[in-house]
């Protein structure tokens, strides 16, 4: 997306109409909003990557799952942690 404008100023013309001219001309080029849309998007993951992402993910829990059994690690692994909101109240108060 390499767009470029190029605003020369006009004879007699001020800075802040030039940058005026400049912005006007980025809007109805639609840069700023399609750098807007692009801001957060993310590319989607190939297969071989989320074959890859999902025998990783099937490892540890079986990791887990053996620690568990073997009684070295405790049954809360499995689960994430509930969020508190213990913060949220004290400032409430």
């Amino acid at each position: 997306m390499a767009i470029q404008i190029e605003i020369k100023p006009n004879n007699n013309e001020s800075t802040a109409s030039t940058m005026r001219r400049f912005s006007r001309k980025v809007k109805s080029a639609g840069i700023i909003k399609k750098a807007k849309s692009l801001r957060y998007s993310n590319r989607k993951i190939s297969k071989t990557m989320q074959k890859k992402q999902a025998l990783r993910l099937k490892k540890k829990k079986e990791v887990v799952e053996k620690l568990i059994k073997m009684g070295k690690a405790k049954d809360t692994m499995r689960k994430r942690a509930p969020i508190s909101n213990s913060t949220t109240s004290d400032s409430a108060k």
